[in-house]
């Protein structure tokens, strides 16, 4: 059995004092029968990883740079993260894809630098919903998937995978149960046929995910947790998801 993971994802949101209090709602909650963690924005995961301290909660980046240091204003290497203590760091999330231009082939290389550090990559994957109505979902994760797979060879089977189809993510539409199912089960296969530890790895579901759905997302055979967005603003509904994470 593969241990769940649930990330939070907080995005562009947060202060000091909203942060504080929505930890020590996660503390008081926790802990649970899962990996947990939160992916919060630079400014905020000293901080972050103070408030953790003693808990079983990780804390991780929303993205890093492909290079490992030097002239890159504006950018956070995996070595500094490294030093943070960040347990992880998104890469390829479709917000960064979309709004910021970054290839399947840039994605890989964030990857391949987080590894480098001992920082685990959650690779994000997932098609538009005119690509979904075009027929190509299977084309397009397997596309954003074998750069990586290709990048990192023999060390992807130490990435976490997520799949986010762009259409669910903050519109309040999510895929069904079956729906995600079959696209992490393309997933696990793609992986299968690259490494011997795919049937370890965590493909994990991001995309609109509530306290109401996540049971049965989480029920799925090749659904090993979640990627959280908005839910994970509010430690309540955060919470409920790591619970239905943990049964």
């Amino acid at each position: 059995m593969r241990r769940k993971l649930v990330v939070g994802n907080w995005k562009m949101h947060g202060s000091r004092a909203a942060n504080a209090q929505l930890l020590a709602g996660l503390k008081e909650a926790g802990p649970w029968n899962a990996d947990v963690a939160v992916c919060v924005p630079f400014p905020y995961i000293a901080e972050t990883a103070l408030a953790l301290t003693g808990t079983t909660i990780a804390y991780g980046a929303q993205d890093c740079s492909s290079h490992e240091q030097g002239a890159y204003t504006g950018e956070v290497s995996s070595a500094m993260l490294q030093d943070i203590g960040c347990r992880f760091a998104i890469v390829g999330h479709s917000e960064r894809r979309a709004y910021h231009a970054e290839s399947d082939q840039l994605v890989a290389d964030k990857a391949k630098a987080s590894l480098a550090h001992g920082v685990t990559p959650i690779v994000c994957v997932g098609e538009t919903l005119a690509e979904r109505e075009a027929g190509q979902t299977e084309a397009v994760v397997k596309r954003q998937l074998a750069a990586v797979i290709h990048t990192l060879g023999h060390c992807c089977g130490e990435m976490v995978v997520a799949y986010e189809p762009v259409w669910a993510i903050g519109t309040g539409l999510t895929a069904t149960p079956e729906q995600a199912q079959a696209v992490h089960a393309v997933l696990r296969a793609q992986l299968q046929a690259a490494t011997d530890r795919a049937s370890a790895m965590r493909i994990v579901y991001g995309g609109s995910v509530k306290a109401d759905n996540a049971t049965q997302l989480f029920g799925q055979p090749d659904i090993d947790g979640g990627l959280i967005g908005g839910a994970s603003l509010k430690a309540a509904d955060f919470a409920a998801i790591c619970l239905a994470a943990a049964h």
